[in-house]
């Protein structure tokens, strides 16, 4: 028998998961991308702060990932 409670359960964790990891690499290519001219030579630079952001994006999107692969995979965690 299927315990329809448990499976809306997982349903509904994996699309918040699967929407969390994609949306904050989406924000990291965002800021990765995010550049305006210099006021002095006319290139086109990134902001310290979009830097900072693009990599901490990129790093939780990573750390969600490897969390799943860890709760995944019976061999890590015994």
């Amino acid at each position: 028998m299927i315990e329809w409670g448990s499976f809306l359960a997982v349903a509904i964790a994996s699309l918040v998961s699967t929407a969390v990891v994609v949306s904050l690499y989406s924000f990291g290519l965002r800021f990765r991308g995010l550049t305006h001219p210099d006021a002095r030579t006319g290139e086109q630079v990134r902001p310290a702060y979009a830097t900072v952001l693009s990599y901490l994006c990129f790093g939780l999107s990573a750390c969600a990932v490897l969390y799943g692969i860890y709760l995944i995979v019976p061999f890590f965690h015994g």
